[in-house]
């Protein structure tokens, strides 16, 4: 009689295996097995880490083997199995492989497709075709979409973390728990003994020290001691953790009444304010996002203050982006001054805080949150919920996906809810932060995300006039190592522009994006069909772009660049200067954030810039979805890319008092899960 030999992989997390009663039945071409215990109670198969092998014997050749049904039938308590996956040996030496790399919950079945990928149109049997469907017909029950503030994108239907399908949901909550761990990170940064003293001011630049922990040779610690330079304050728009909002300045706007009286001691060729405009060495960064945003009023022993400033900058004959003058607010006038380098010390530091503490509001909200966290999150539910298993863009994406959904659930639980985290320290905490995201909707658009575009759109990509932008440089070069990646899978299975049309389940993919996440707005640009090759291979790359990449370079630095707290502050305590020559560094100082949110601050930024517990990074892929020689050299390939881009970059930061490796491919994660 033929034999099968069956071999199971079980998870190597923790509580990963199961002492349930497990039971296999092979579907064929040419019939069924009967069903196969393959374990219960006590016989230590299915420990955690554990792949056991067993025989299993028919009565009659089963054809080839379609589908791989296993069910799982509890025995005493709730015991969760996670299944990596099935190979199956059939008698004339064929290996088979069924990855799964899933939990398998209560009394629960699941049915395995091998492992080689399909599009909808290679399905010719009626039993592929329904396995398909009911397949996403259960994905579409579990992965509910649900507004959670109006206008805000689309996110997945559930309260908290544990109403998460388990797929999804994070091995071990309590690391990911943000009450835990940003008491943890105050405790190991020695500021918990200030945590509790809200309203309570430093006295001076210097005591903030005392809440600065100094690791030798760190951005943090050269941020401390330069944060008062105009080349620190005017580098950070290059290669700090908000290098974005930067552009350069084709006119200086009306509302920004700045004369060459002004800035003519700022400017070192020789030629008028509109010379240097129109020779592109003027840039500006406009925080007209910020105007009418409501400070954070949860707190009535505190009043805590917002800003919308407008900043120039200017390349100097070094090549250096430094400010030439700041104006606080968005409407000029005799309250409104625009403050200079050459005014007095310190009315110049505190236009320049200023500015500092906007920009943290907007790296926090827009940056962050919206542009890579909830865009994330849209990417992930219509992925479940349009792609099946066997679809080789579900292959694809799914490792880029991993705890997205979690991450942002946990975080509305905890962080950015009502009464949430966010609220102790941020001045766009109490709603504020709603309202930027809000007015922010606008300007997602679908050639914002992709990144050599946006970089051109903002007159910034000209290597030889802006020589020290390196996340642009290496944001490029990896954009283009995994567009090369994408094109190499995408090749592979859509042999022509014609298939890449047919294909009902990528279309249903796109157009859950467009309508639930970019919630069906035709100015987002993002497109409703995809009907080309070339089309796809950049839509893809801009997801896989934005949940890695575009995540790790403006998340991992937070902690070098804003644990300084004056040169990030969360909040300011005092309105901002109406006039010139009056600022005080007593008024700095208590305009500045108190102990206590300083504390909090410090504890978020140090556990928000922290690796994942076994971080995969991107190009590493332990998960094998894909099965096929052809997607395999495709990622090695891939690999072998990202690791000449990690030493280009080791080799250009070698001696530099402020390397820059935020987008170098080993220092970014595969997902959006911190």
């Amino acid at each position: 009689m033929p034999s099968y030999t069956v071999t199971v992989a079980t998870g190597s997390q923790w509580f990963a295996g199961t002492d349930d009663y497990v039971y296999l039945t092979l579907h064929g071409t040419a019939g069924c097995s009967e069903r196969h215990l393959l374990d219960k109670p006590f016989y230590n198969d299915f420990e955690r880490g554990a792949v056991d092998s067993y025989d299993v014997t028919v009565q009659e050749d089963l054809g080839e083997i379609q589908l791989i049904k296993i069910e799982k039938r509890k025995y005493w308590y709730q015991d969760d199995w996670y299944l990596k996956y099935i190979t199956v040996k059939t008698p004339v030496g064929d290996y088979l492989e069924f990855p799964c790399y899933r939990w398998i919950t209560d009394e629960k079945e699941i049915v395995l497709r091998d492992g080689r990928a399909k599009l909808p149109r290679d399905d010719k049997t009626q039993i592929l075709k329904q396995h398909r469907r009911k397949e996403l017909e259960s994905r579409q029950k579990m992965y509910r979409w649900k507004e959670w503030h109006p206008g805000f994108p689309l996110s997945i239907d559930a309260h908290s973390h544990s109403e998460l399908p388990r797929d999804i949901q994070f091995d071990n909550e309590k690391g990911i728990d943000f009450i835990l761990n940003y008491t943890k990170a105050m405790e190991n940064l020695y500021v918990n003994r200030f945590m509790h003293m809200f309203q309570s001011s430093w006295s001076d630049f210097a005591d903030f020290e005392r809440i600065f922990v100094r690791i030798s040779n760190t951005i943090s610690e050269y941020v401390m001691q330069h944060w008062k330079e105009d080349f620190m304050f005017g580098y950070q728009f290059l290669n700090g953790c908000n290098p974005v909002l930067i552009r350069r300045c084709t006119e200086i706007p009306k509302k920004l009444p700045v004369t060459m009286d002004m800035v003519e001691c700022s400017l070192e060729r020789n030629l008028t304010l509109e010379e240097e405009v129109k020779q592109g060495n003027i840039f500006i960064v406009d925080y007209e996002l910020l105007d009418g945003v409501d400070a954070n009023k949860t707190d009535p022993c505190t009043i805590q203050y917002l800003a919308a400033p407008i900043c120039l900058l200017y390349k100097n004959l070094e090549k250096k982006i430094v400010p030439i003058a700041i104006q606080l607010g968005q409407k000029p006038g005799p309250d409104n001054p625009i403050f200079l380098p050459s005014d007095a010390t310190y009315d110049w530091l505190l236009a320049k805080i200023w500015v500092r503490s906007s920009d943290f509001h907007m790296h926090q909200t827009v940056t962050h949150l919206l542009r890579t966290h909830l865009v994330s999150e849209v990417f992930s539910i219509a992925m479940f919920r349009q792609l099946p298993a066997v679809h080789p863009l579900f292959k694809l994406l799914v490792p880029h996906m991993r705890f997205t959904i979690a991450i942002n659930t946990k975080a509305r639980e905890q962080l950015i809810c009502e009464c949430g985290l966010f609220d102790k320290a941020n001045a766009t905490g109490g709603g504020g932060h709603v309202q930027m995201v809000q007015k922010a909707m606008k300007d997602l658009t679908y050639s914002s995300l992709c990144f050599p575009e946006e970089i051109k759109a903002k007159g910034m990509d000209s290597k030889e006039d802006i020589p020290y932008y390196y996340y642009r440089d290496d944001g490029i070069k990896v954009w283009e190592a995994i567009k090369s990646f994408a094109e190499d899978v995408i090749h592979i299975y859509y042999e022509s522009d014609e298939v890449v049309c047919e294909d009902v389940e990528l279309q249903a993919f796109v157009k859950d994006i467009y309508v639930y996440g970019m919630r069906g707005v035709k100015a987002s640009g993002f497109p409703k069909t995809i009907r080309t090759r070339e089309t796809l291979a950049e839509y893809l790359t801009v997801i896989i772009f934005t949940t890695s990449a575009q995540h790790a370079a403006v998340n991992f630095g937070q902690y070098d660049w804003c644990s300084w707290i004056p040169n990030a502050p969360p909040t300011m305590r005092c309105p901002p200067p109406t006039e010139k020559g009056t600022v005080t560094i007593e008024q700095i100082v208590e305009s500045l954030p108190d102990r206590g949110r300083s504390c909090w601050h410090l504890g978020a930024v140090w556990a928000l810039s922290q690796f994942q517990d076994k971080e995969l990074f991107l190009g590493m892929y332990p998960d094998e979805h894909f099965v096929e020689k052809p997607v395999k050299e495709a990622m090695a390939k891939f690999r072998k890319n990202l690791d000449e881009i990690v030493s280009t970059i080791t080799e250009r930061n070698k001696n530099k008092k402020l390397p820059y490796y935020y987008l170098s491919p080993d220092r970014i994660p595969n997902s959006v899960a911190v």
